[in-house]
């Protein structure tokens, strides 16, 4: 509003002056009415953007007097010969309907016009004392500037090429990621070096490339005296240059150096390069808490993550069928307990439940001199102690995680892994934590999630925080529906589908028919699965058609359902993916959307099976170990699907189990009650996989399946 008075202001004097110097219009000639006509139709087309109701309006009046004393000075002031008038008219107009264009296209507000007319008068002014019009582009925004800096009148201005310079170092103060594709076009541009630090600060990779490139940006840039600037230009000469990015901040403020990065580089595979990578990223870490983020720190977290799977993960999971552990483990016996963290928490999604359960969570604590896990996070200044802490619940561990603190300390961090949920960007923390309390067998410790939440919540409500108070009242909301006492229909409450049933309508398609996708893989445990899975069947209920790649289960009464499986053909050739990708388009070219789909196969397989995943699908079996980690991307392909999936080891009996009940309650036409199915499968499963059994999480306690599926309604 200060800005608004200040502005109608400077008309007033400026129409007021121009007034007292030149009186009324005077007679036009009729050589420069038209020209004259062109500025009042644009005027015109600039009324039309006025809002009467709004405030900026009410300088609509001085706005076109002030246009008005431009043209009256045009035509009247000694200033301008006949010449003159024709360019000046002409150059009010480009300003007119560059304005209109600009507004038009979203790149200048209307409130900004009489600012831009007050400077291009000024500019006029300088251009007709032969000055330089460069401080009239020092003293606006960038806005205003694009509209003058091709106008007619001012193009052979002295100062057109500084200012030209300078428009493109104001547009790099806003687009700072335009900095180097322009100056590529630009290299002489007066404001190059300044622009060249700038870029090595924001983008030092993008640099890189550049300084790289034979032309005049390159040599500019290898030529630059800044530290940063300099460091960039001499990697970007050595062919493993990326290699040093991760430890750039360390480099520009002479930690470490290019020389002692090298060795390292060398031999990879030593482990040398991921444990510097590990000690880089616990340094960068405490820098964060205090505030102070390094340069490319993202750039040494992708590093660390690729590195902890390619040399470490891969190899373990690799051997997930050797039963000599001490053997399986052995590439870990290097690492320390910082080390073995970084690998937990970076190759999550990438390592099996039997590499984390079996080998690298047990090998942190065994690592301890003094086995704390709060000294463990301690130590890494807790980074990722959520994740850990997620993953720790996950994988049935957090119990074991928790013990090993003292209650004070484990009472901390569990308040810490609930508190200031609303600060994140994501949701993932928020679903972390929903996935957690699942998990937490102890009733102190559920209380006092509980309890951490509804005090976040007060805090969020005190504060007016409308996304921070969905988020805490949907986490109060479904961790109290847990306990049946409360009765609390999530249903009802959070406006989601039935979380405690899925209805028999939700899976039939219009004919009435449930079609039902399995995935098999063709390894050595593929075949044996696909045929006990078949032979389920083989009771006189259904019928099976066995074809050269998929097989096709049917019922012979009650609801009519189908059950299509590839056949898992021999996988080193590809057959099985073949056979995938052939049924999904017989089924497509058949119109038949499958509403259950089921993975069956390890874990390594499922990435697979989620990318094939049909949108249709209202109901999905994760039948390999650790599948409960995939929620957050299958949910976004199927965001109102009920997943069954297990935190540890997924076994064939217990996934036939499930299967073959689902089937035959679905044929006798009845709707899938979780809690009564869940029930009644606990009663048939043998004492000897109980214990795998409870890993296995359904649909109604899939807390951060339910969480992201009621958030993403209620924004």
């Amino acid at each position: 509003m200060k800005h608004l008075y200040q502005l109608i202001i400077a008309l007033i004097c400026g129409v007021t002056l121009n007034a007292q110097k030149t009186g009324e219009m005077p007679a036009i000639p009729a050589m420069r009415q038209l020209h004259h006509q062109y500025i009042i139709e644009s005027q015109k087309k600039i009324d039309g953007f006025y809002d009467p109701a709004d405030s900026i309006g009410k300088t609509k009046q001085l706005v076109d007097s002030t246009i008005l004393s431009i043209r009256i000075e045009i035509e009247q002031d000694k200033f301008f010969n006949e010449s003159d008038k024709y360019k000046w008219l002409r150059s009010t107009n480009e300003l007119l309907t560059g304005f209109i264009s600009a507004y038009q296209s979203r790149l200048i507000k209307l409130s900004e016009l009489g600012q831009a007319i007050l400077a291009f008068r000024k500019a006029m002014h300088l251009e007709l004392a032969i000055q330089s019009i460069y401080p009239v582009f020092e003293e606006n925004n960038l806005s205003i500037c694009n509209l003058l800096i091709d106008n007619f009148g001012l193009s052979n201005n002295s100062g057109i090429s500084k200012s030209r310079d300078l428009i493109i170092w104001k547009y790099c103060q806003i687009r700072p990621d335009r900095i180097l594709p322009l100056l590529s076009k630009n290299p002489s541009n007066e404001f190059a070096d300044t622009l060249i630090i700038q870029a090595a600060f924001y983008d030092p990779e993008k640099l890189y490339n550049y300084a790289a490139a034979p032309d005049e940006l390159g040599r500019k840039i290898q030529s630059e005296n800044h530290p940063l600037v300099q460091i960039i230009g001499q990697l970007s000469v050595i062919k493993t240059g990326r290699m040093y990015f991760p430890f750039l901040d360390k480099l520009y403020h002479g930690t470490i150096s290019i020389d002692s990065i090298t060795p390292m580089l060398t031999d990879e595979n030593s482990g040398k390069y991921y444990k510097q990578l590990v000690a880089t990223r616990i340094e960068y870490a405490k820098r964060m808490q205090q505030g102070d983020t390094a340069l490319l720190v993202n750039v040494l977290t992708d590093k660390l993550q690729s590195k902890a799977v390619e040399l470490y993960i891969n190899d373990i999971n690799a051997l997930h069928e050797l039963k000599d552990l001490k053997l399986r483990f052995q590439k870990l016996d290097s690492l320390n307990s910082q080390e073995l963290y970084y690998l937990a928490v970076m190759g999550e999604e990438e390592m099996y439940t039997s590499s984390f359960v079996s080998g690298v969570y047990p090998r942190i604590f065994q690592n301890m001199q003094k086995p704390n896990a709060d000294s463990l996070l301690l130590s890494v200044s807790d980074d990722y102690f959520k994740k850990f802490i997620k993953i720790s619940a996950t994988y049935n561990t957090l119990d074991d995680l928790l013990k090993k603190m003292d209650s004070v300390a484990a009472e901390k961090r569990m308040r810490s892994f609930v508190d200031g949920l609303d600060h994140s960007k994501s949701l993932e923390d928020a679903v972390d934590v929903a996935d957690s309390y699942a998990s937490i067998h102890q009733p102190a410790l559920r209380t006092l999630i509980l309890q951490e939440v509804q005090k976040e919540l007060i805090r969020n409500t005190i504060a007016v925080n409308s996304r921070g108070i969905k988020m805490y009242q949907l986490l109060q909301d479904i961790f109290l529906s847990i306990d049946t006492a409360n009765h609390i229909d999530l249903n009802a409450k959070l406006g989601i589908p039935p979380v405690y049933s899925m209805p028999l309508k939700r899976l039939q398609d219009t004919s009435g028919r449930v079609v039902m996708q399995q995935f098999f893989y063709g390894d050595k445990d593929g075949t044996n699965i696909f045929n006990a899975f078949v032979a389920g069947f083989q009771n006189g209920k259904w019928k099976i058609v066995l074809k050269p790649e998929w097989v096709e289960i049917s019922s012979k009464s009650g609801v009519p359902i189908t059950i299509f499986a590839n056949r898992p053909l021999d996988a080193t050739k590809d057959l099985d993916e073949q056979a995938q990708n052939s049924l999904i388009s017989y089924l497509k070219e058949q119109h038949l959307e499958p509403t259950v789909v089921i993975h069956r196969g390890h874990s390594y397989h499922l990435r697979s099976t989620i990318e094939k995943l049909a949108p249709s699908a209202q109901l999905i079996i994760l039948g390999s170990c650790g599948g409960y980690q995939n929620l957050n991307e299958v949910l976004g392909i199927c965001p109102d699907a009920h997943i069954i999936s297990t935190k540890q080891v997924g076994t064939g009996v217990i996934n036939k189990g499930l299967i073959n009940e689902i089937s035959e309650k679905l044929r006798l036409q009845q709707d899938l009650n979780w809690p009564a199915l869940w029930h009644d499968l606990s009663k048939q499963i043998t004492p000897n996989l109980k214990e795998t059994f409870e890993d296995y999480v359904p649909p109604h306690k899939n807390l951060g399946a339910i969480f992201i599926m009621a958030f993403n309604r209620l924004m």
